[in-house]
Formats: structure tokens, C-alpha cells, sequence
């Protein structure tokens, strides 16, 4: 019975911090997102992107019902000043592993319905060029969230 429940914990275990999908030959790591202070009306999403395969593929958008709209930005340097701009989409070439975090590329979500959340999740709809569309299910950590630990969640 002791050797039931543990392998029973070590199941339960594994299956809680594995927050991973696929999308052709490219693997989506721990989508998470922070948590949205009151009445706030934006937010993002990070995961993670390697391909795996041999040619390249582009994260194109995202779509949820979560917000009004769903974007991908870029942080970008103008002149000194950090400013977020819209971008057409993230290319991911073979072998690479691009990291959509905060600082840098995210999905950004616009006119949120309600706020995100911890402890919540939501579901986005990444759509790929070559791989086609993949729903993935966006966990909403505390608003101090700093980007998780790849290992922490299985990536490699």
C-alpha cells in the first residue's frame, strides 16, 4: 500500500509542474502569465519556444477570450527609451529556443475581460505558420513572478 501511494504522489507530482504542448516540431514551455492588479486592463503571456525540427516555423498571433485583443509585442531601444511595439510575428529556426518573457517578446493581451487572477488560468490559441494552431492553457502566477526557471518545468 506505502509503495502504491507513493508512486501515486510521484504521478500527481510530475503531472502538476508539466505545463508543456507541441505544435508540429516545435515544443511551448510553461505559458504563465502575471496576475493583474484591480481594475488593470492589460496583461501578457510568456512561454517558452524551441524547435526541434529542421526547418524554421513563426509564432504568427494568438487569439482568446480572455481580452479584447490578443498581440505579440517586442520591448524595443528607441533612442534610450524602452517602448513596446507590435510585431508580425516570433521566427523560431531550427534548433533554436526563443524565450517570450518579460523584457523582451510577449503575447500581449489588451482590454482583459477580468483580472488575471493567481492560482487561475486561461486558455490562448497560438496559431503557427507551418504547424498550424495549438491551444495551450496559460497558468497566472503572483504579480512578483520573475520568468520561472526552465528547469523548474521540465524544459530542456
Amino acid at each position: 500500500m506505502k509503495t502504491f501511494v507513493s508512486a501515486a504522489l510521484l504521478l500527481l507530482s510530475s503531472t502538476a509542474f508539466a505545463h508543456s504542448y507541441t505544435a508540429g516540431d516545435v515544443a511551448i514551455g510553461h505559458p504563465w502569465a502575471r496576475a493583474t492588479p484591480g481594475p488593470v486592463k492589460t496583461g501578457a503571456a510568456y512561454l517558452t519556444l524551441q524547435n526541434k525540427g529542421k526547418s524554421a516555423d513563426t509564432l504568427q498571433g494568438a487569439d482568446g477570450d480572455v481580452a479584447d485583443r490578443v498581440e505579440i509585442h517586442n520591448h524595443i531601444n528607441d533612442n534610450g527609451v524602452l517602448k513596446m511595439r507590435r510585431v508580425d510575428g516570433v521566427s523560431v529556426e531550427p534548433g533554436q529556443r526563443v524565450a517570450l518573457q518579460p523584457g523582451s517578446y510577449h503575447i500581449m493581451l489588451i482590454g482583459l475581460k477580468k483580472p488575471l487572477l493567481a492560482g487561475e488560468s486561461f486558455p490562448l490559441t497560438l496559431h503557427f505558420k507551418h504547424a498550424g494552431d495549438v491551444r495551450v492553457d496559460v497558468k497566472i502566477e503572483a504579480t512578483t513572478s520573475e520568468a520561472p526557471a526552465a528547469d523548474a518545468h521540465g524544459e530542456h
